[in-house]
């Protein structure tokens, strides 16, 4: 009977309503006064079945909930036949109830539409190599699928054949489609808009990147903020104490309407659901928007961050080097580059790699005694010309004349925190360029915003030289920068600035980052980063995109304010009506109901401003 009373509670609450509505009309047209009074008793009856299950429920467990206010208020004013007090209490309770839901489930939208976009089928290659439709449950890791042009990537996976562009705005929030090749990774939920492609399953589940995200999310929308666990520590004590106030104001005055007002008015409704409101509409937000908080503890030592630490590679620069400067001298330059691209294209190196990237399409040709020099580079023959790639020390081996322009210009690259790839072709210098790890785009307007939201101190800690990591902290402006610097210093420094009592974040990408992103206060992860790096961070930034992260820090401030905001109004509300009826003449149950009522939309509504947040 309880189960059914309880989950029909907004069919009671429409009859409630339209049963006080028929009293009205009755009373107002003079009808029949009867049909008022009995539509007021059958709706008191039948909104206070709701409430005093609740209640009962509640006492159960020990605990003195709202619903035993409301209870107790409403049975009183039944007793002395105040029916049009206990009609509309109860209608507005229940009403207040639906809205509360109403409201919860669209700040859950986040988690509803990520779950919508999670894929169902998959196409699995048999054991005769033909592909059939099965259940997502059904793939394994190591299985072989086949996405064809607009289906969702059922699972985390490599390509190993095809080609075609992914939709990844489901992972990382960017709606620019994404070309895959083979080898290319690809994401479960991501839609291929173009192209036929064959993935093997790398992660399947909840082990995918997509099921991670939607976990990750639940955990936080669930989870419960420092302010919520006071306000819940505060309701227990609270409604107890209005309870004793509602019994010594009849004991003195033995005014039972009084007392009864007392007590409805006196719920705390506003103040247990404006903060959770703040919580989910503000994680919806993150998620919506690349950025994953994981549970509402971050979000208090977030808005109050005061230093922010940073790894280099990675996080500040892009983590993949690339020819940032280039000289070239003499003649048959294309010729030499032809040459260059068909040394290094047989080379692993990442400075080889970059160089292969700068020179793009171009002619390969047989090479031949190759020569690798330790520390030095390459030395090779590409039709009968001999050829030197690495640095000025295999120049000089070699006995390459540099010219004072080809001096000036490899000092000035150097200067500039280059690594050198110096190219010589039978003796003569003809190409130098400077590879180095490019800072990400945008970065140094990101960092300004940093400031602007309060962020007092930009460190930057990083293993590189100390040379390499003054240029980049000099370029954008950071408060601090250290080379040279292992896991554990990382982690030393770290604990440091938390012991001085500063409030810490730390944004990094790597394994190595993971001490340091455990320790501080506030642990940031680049989502391209490693698995670990994310698991041990209390924020994620989906798709590493740098940009993101003003946007994480300014939705966490709005989150503490809006939170903030919500306690004044459900405080402030509920003492305006308290003291109001003890000291004017005007306040009664119903008009105190409905202004305790439009506190709690207020509330509502105030913590909804969250989900459209844009920094």
């Amino acid at each position: 009977m309880q189960r059914y009373v309880l989950s029909h509670k907004n069919q009671i609450t429409l009859i409630s309503g339209i049963l006080i509505a028929t009293a009205f009309i009755n009373k107002w047209t003079a009808v029949n006064m009867q049909i008022f009074t009995w539509a007021l008793i059958i709706a008191s009856i039948l909104g206070a079945l709701p409430i005093a299950i609740q209640a009962y429920q509640a006492l159960r467990v020990k605990v003195v909930s709202i619903d035993v206010l409301v209870t107790i208020a409403v049975i009183g004013a039944f007793l002395i036949q105040n029916y049009e007090e206990s009609a509309i209490v109860t209608f507005l309770f229940l009403f207040g109830a639906y809205l509360e839901q109403r409201t919860l489930n669209k700040t859950r939208s986040a988690i509803k539409e990520l779950t919508e976009m999670a894929p169902e089928s998959a196409l699995k290659q048999m054991d005769n190599g033909e592909f059939e439709e099965v259940e997502v449950d059904e793939v394994d890791e190591g299985d072989i699928l086949l996405v064809k042009t607009g289906a969702k990537v059922p699972v985390d996976g490599t390509v190993l054949s095809g080609e075609g562009s992914i939709n990844e705005a489901s992972i990382t929030g960017e709606s620019i489609p994404v070309a895959k090749e083979k080898g290319s990774n690809v994401f479960a939920g991501t839609i291929l808009d173009n192209g036929t492609i064959q993935i093997v399953a790398d992660r399947v589940g909840e082990d995918t990147t997509f099921g991670k995200i939607i976990e990750l999310v639940e955990e936080a929308q669930d989870s419960k903020s420092e302010a919520e666990r006071f306000i819940d520590r505060f309701s227990k004590w609270y409604t107890p104490a209005v309870l004793f106030i509602a019994f010594i104001v009849w004991v003195f005055s033995r005014d039972v309407e009084l007392a009864i007002t007392i007590l409805v008015l006196g719920c705390p409704g506003a103040l247990v659901i404006g903060v959770p409101v703040s919580n989910v509409a503000g994680i919806g937000n993150g998620a919506a928007n690349g950025v994953l908080l994981k549970g509402s503890e971050v979000i208090s030592d977030f808005s109050r961050l005061d230093t922010m630490v940073f790894d280099k590679t990675g996080t500040l620069t892009l983590g993949n080097p690339s020819v940032a400067e280039k000289k070239y001298y003499g003649e048959n330059i294309d010729e030499v580059l032809g040459y260059l691209a068909s040394i290094e294209r047989e080379s692993d190196h990442p400075l080889a790699k970059a160089v292969l990237e700068e020179i793009g399409q171009t002619n390969f040709s047989t090479v031949e005694n190759t020569e690798v020099v330790k520390g030095g580079g390459i030395i090779a023959s590409v039709k009968g010309h001999r050829l030197a790639v690495g640095n000025l020390a295999l120049m000089e081996r070699e006995n390459v004349e540099i010219s004072d322009e080809a001096k000036a210009d490899i000092e000035q690259f150097e200067k500039n925190g280059n690594s050198l790839v110096i190219t010589s072709l039978d003796g003569e210098l003809k190409v130098l360029m400077g590879v180095r790890d490019q800072i990400r785009p945008r970065v140094k307007e990101d960092l300004q915003k940093l400031k602007k939201l309060g962020v007092k101190n930009l460190v930057m800690l990083s293993g590189d030289n100390q040379g390499t990591v003054d240029l980049v902290s000099r370029e954008l402006g950071l408060t601090e920068a250290h080379g040279n610097m292992l896991p554990e210093d990382k982690q030393a420094y770290i604990k440091k600035l938390i012991e001085e009592g500063q409030i810490v974040a730390f944004v990094g990408d790597g394994v190595n980052d993971s001490p340091s992103l455990a320790l501080a206060n506030i642990g940031i992860a680049m989502g391209s980063g490693t698995d670990v790096a994310i698991e041990t961070s209390d924020v994620v930034l989906m798709n590493s995109d740098f940009s993101r992260l003003p946007h994480a820090l300014g939705l966490t401030k709005s989150i503490s304010r809006n939170m903030k905001q919500n306690i004044v109004i459900a405080v402030g509300v509920v003492l305006v009506l308290l003291a109001s009826v003890l000291f004017s003449e005007w306040m009664n149950m119903s008009i105190g109901m409905l202004v305790h009522e439009g506190s709690i939309l207020a509330v509502i509504l105030n913590g909804m401003r969250l989900i459209n947040y844009k920094l």
